[in-house]
């Protein structure tokens, strides 16, 4: 007998949101992301960790979208501890697929269709599995903000480049980690984001390693939703702060604190890891040290 759609195997997708203290951005991307256009076999499972909220956003998502999974934190997780909880979590509703999601990150109504379609087409091509990578304009520029990233090489191995979308899928060295497909299969081989993260760097190292096992990385053709990029003021990479605010906030779990650091150079910097590990210190202060000399002058 032939098969009927109705036949089909279904495609179970966990998606993996962590979240702090942003009910409406948060509200807005899970309406996006439930209004998606999916196939009949596909069915998603929605996984929230709301890592100590305390503007009501786990409250507002239950209201909204009772068919939500949502796990309250004590604010102790940040991006990628938050992000291992939620995979932890959606394990036992032995999905297919992970797609990690952004809590800013507005998806267009076909992009999970399209990231399960540009999976499909690299694994039948390569015969093993991958991971896809969607990428984000900001809203009012058009600008590229997040996405597959390429490494620059020599001297700078530890500084990546975005990659612009084409519409054809493009191979990646690492990625941002706001809209990415993660099959069972590839999640069985990577595992899962690394906790030793305190917030960020934790995407960055999730494709690296990928890669170092041999799973290929790949950025989707096109756009596949909306996310402003984080601008610069206020952080330790602002100039116009003093020594001492910038060195506090760069050692700060949202800047570039040493042991999340240390980690990633000594995983992915090769022998010359140290180096790598104490430049951006050393540039901080070194540059600062410059300006003040400038200025004296």
């Amino acid at each position: 007998m032939k098969s009927n759609a109705s036949e089909l195997a279904v495609i179970n997708i966990a998606v993996l949101i962590t979240c702090f203290n942003r009910k409406l951005s948060t509200l807005k991307c899970v309406r996006a992301l439930i209004v998606n256009s999916l196939p009949s076999t596909v069915r998603l499972t929605v996984v929230v960790v709301d890592d100590g909220s305390t503007d009501g956003t786990a409250q507002l998502l239950e209201q909204e979208f009772p068919e939500v999974h949502i796990h309250r934190s004590p604010g102790d997780l940040y991006w990628c501890r938050g992000m291992h909880q939620a995979q932890v979590i959606a394990n036992q509703f032995n999905p297919d697929f992970y797609l990690w999601l952004n809590d800013d990150t507005i998806l267009q109504s076909d992009t999970i269709t399209r990231l399960l379609s540009t999976e499909e087409q690299i694994r039948a091509k390569s015969g093993k599995p991958v991971v896809v990578v969607g990428n984000t304009i900001d809203e009012q520029s058009g600008t590229l903000t997040y996405g597959g990233c390429a490494r620059l090489s020599g001297l700078k191995k530890m500084r990546f480049t975005r990659i612009q979308p084409t519409d054809i899928p493009q191979r990646c060295d690492t990625m941002n980690g706001n809209v990415v497909l993660v099959s069972k299969e590839v999640a069985e081989i990577v595992g899962y984001p690394d906790p030793v993260f305190e917030h960020a760097m934790g995407d960055t190292d999730y494709a690296l390693r990928a890669v170092n096992l041999g799973v290929d990385v790949w950025t989707a053709p096109g756009v596949h939703g909306t996310c402003s990029d984080n601008p610069s003021a206020g952080t330790y990479m602002d100039t116009s702060l003093p020594l001492r605010k910038r060195w506090k906030l760069m050692m700060g779990r949202k800047g570039l604190p040493w042991r999340s650091w240390l980690v990633l150079t000594k995983r992915h910097a090769g022998p010359a890891w140290p180096l790598y590990f104490a430049w951006p210190y050393i540039s901080l202060i070194a540059g600062l040290y410059k300006k003040r000399d400038t200025a004296k002058a």
